[in-house]
């Protein structure tokens, strides 16, 4: 591991609970921010929206 020094500067149960911290929180601002700024990403999680087949019949 080529940062294994950088548990000599952060302890490991400081720095690995930021770490993990840090991306769950990045993780819920880029879906906030997905679920703020589209109108697809809502309709997916809703199942979106059913559209009724037209069916055409030909008359022979």
């Amino acid at each position: 591991m080529n940062q294994g020094k950088i548990w000599t500067v952060v302890n490991p149960s400081i720095g690995l609970p930021l770490l993990l911290g840090s991306v769950t929180v990045i993780a819920i601002l880029v879906h906030v921010a997905i679920l703020s700024h589209t109108t697809w990403f809502p309709a997916y999680w809703q199942g979106g929206k059913k559209v009724a087949a037209i069916e055409t019949s030909v008359l022979g």
